[in-house]
């Protein structure tokens, strides 16, 4: 079930018309991420939170998420985006958005609405357009 979600999400990321401008790259990833995640509940448990006790990937499986991890890696250094840092918040960010979908508004679209402007507050933060918390 494992290797058959990330099959599906690579899936899916292949199916996307990828717009040339960083901002629509990974609006659009954030989108296909969570709009992914927030239609099959238990799917996503499975692929991005540790809900069984134990549970460990095939390696076979697990090579089929690290493709998406690097597909995801590729999009953000397109954007200019490379740093350690950058990515985690990514991650964090758009995680964060399927979680709250699904355990606050399952169906619904409260969260996904936000993409855009978490977008690009995001961009703007990391690419320095935004000053750090430090800088002030």
């Amino acid at each position: 079930m494992f290797a058959q979600g990330d099959r599906q999400l690579l899936a899916r990321l292949a199916e996307q018309k990828w717009p040339a401008d960083a901002k629509g790259i990974l609006r659009l990833s954030a989108r296909a991420f969570v709009e992914f995640s927030t239609e099959d509940v238990q799917r996503y448990q499975l692929l991005f939170q540790r809900t069984i006790p134990g549970f460990q990937p095939s390696a076979e499986a697990y090579a089929l998420a690290m493709q998406v991890v690097d597909q995801m890696r590729v999009r953000l250094a397109a954007a200019g985006l490379t740093e350690q840092r950058a990515f985690d918040m990514w991650t964090a960010l758009v995680s964060g958005v399927a979680a709250q979908q699904i355990a606050n508004e399952p169906g619904g679209d409260r969260w996904l609405r936000l993409i855009d402007e978490m977008v690009d507050i995001y961009v703007d933060r990391v690419t320095g357009k935004q000053e750090r918390r430090e800088d002030r």
